[in-house]
């Protein structure tokens, strides 16, 4: 069989580096995108148009919520009546420990004056000036005396322990109802619908003095000073994409280094979304949407066998090449190929460093074992 040369396509085969790599069309999108959310059921008061610019902390809508706010007042209201029934309990405590402690103070001034008695009867007793049964008296009205003195000490010392801990009980209570109260005032503080950060208003999901539920989509926030690469890769790569993977991110003539942050878990049409984001400092020449070539480095082999990727390797399957010698005859040889990467593939086996192979279709030659190559 004899083939014109200008039908072939033929290329040296050569040692280096081969890097597998997937090129693929990704998408300029920006990296912080927040959602708002409604935070209550109310009636929403939008204060920004689409397309705005807002700065961190600026109030972008508001919520009317009656019923929220209706809660709040009855907390401050429970709160004001617990702080002053705390108030009020401290006052009648005071006022009770004063009591027990005069109880106390008058049964310490009747065990003096039963001590005083008692000397008396035993100074008298000496002198045999009163009777024995009076002597017996005075020492049992000493003893009565000290009993009711320290009956009154314990007394008070246990009422002013109760009156510490039912004091601590309310207290406890009044900051249960503080912390109600305060959560309470954080709910209607995030009523007003504040922007996350610096950015323009994206879409408006909801229409103005439009009755929106708790948690319904508001609006979104973008931060175009921060964009990402959305790319949508083949199934076929799916199983070798790993995070943190290199990616060269090419703008016109000039390429940027990239990193691969995340990879979806779901696979949609054949394809798998994932995000590359720039390794470097952002160029200044991209606007959202903007469609930009990327390419992923899934894996590097170095010092290999590798010839530039072409039609042969679909004709034959992978097994088969077509070697070029000086003389123009090009030879049927089984070879067997390895990785594959956007420019070249790995030559595992069949083939040596400078022989020159076809690299375009091989079904022209028909399976002969040799082949003519004519100028």
């Amino acid at each position: 069989m004899t083939v014109s040369r200008d039908r072939l396509r033929i290329a040296d085969v050569t040692r280096g580096n081969l890097v597998r790599d997937v090129s693929v069309q990704g998408r300029v999108i920006a990296a912080v995108r927040p959602t708002l959310y409604a935070p209550a059921s109310g009636t929403i008061t939008l204060l920004v148009d689409a397309g705005e610019q807002v700065s961190e902390g600026s109030i972008l809508a508001q919520i009317d919520s009656p019923e929220l706010t209706n809660v709040l007042r009855q907390g401050q209201s429970s709160l004001e009546q617990l702080t002053m029934d705390v108030e009020r309990q401290k006052i009648e405590s005071r006022q009770a420990a004063l009591e027990k402690r005069k109880t106390a103070d008058l049964a310490e001034v009747a065990l003096v004056a039963a001590k005083r008695e008692k000397r008396r009867a035993d100074e008298s007793h000496s002198r045999g000036i009163i009777s024995l049964i009076d002597f017996e008296k005075s020492g049992d009205d000493l003893s009565n005396a000290q009993l009711a003195f320290d009956h009154a000490i314990a007394d008070s010392d246990l009422y002013i322990e109760r009156l510490t801990f039912e004091h601590r009980a309310r207290e406890f209570e009044l900051k249960s109802q503080q912390l109600l109260v305060t959560d309470l005032q954080r709910q209607v503080s995030a009523l007003r619908i504040r922007s996350p950060g610096n950015g323009i208003v994206g879409d408006l999901l909801v229409d103005q003095k439009a009755a929106v539920s708790k948690d319904t989509p508001v609006m979104s926030v973008v931060d175009l000073s921060k964009f990402e690469i959305e790319a949508q890769i083949p199934e076929s790569y799916a199983d070798d994409l790993e995070i943190g993977m290199a990616a060269e991110i090419t703008i016109g003539a000039t390429r940027y280094p990239g990193q691969l942050v995340a990879v979806s878990p779901e696979i949609v049409a054949n394809q798998v979304s994932s995000r590359i984001r720039f390794s470097n400092d952002m160029p200044t020449n991209i606007r959202q949407n903007q469609r930009l070539t990327t390419r992923i480095l899934i894996e590097e082999h170095p010092n290999v066998l590798m010839v530039q990727r072409g039609q042969f390797l679909d004709s034959g399957g992978g097994r088969v090449a077509y070697v070029v010698g000086d003389d123009g005859i090009a030879v049927r040889r089984k070879i067997d190929v390895g990785a594959r990467s956007l420019g070249a593939v790995q030559v595992m086996a069949g083939l040596n460093q400078g022989d020159s192979i076809v690299i375009s279709g091989i079904d022209i030659f028909q399976g002969a074992e040799t082949v003519l190559i004519t100028d």
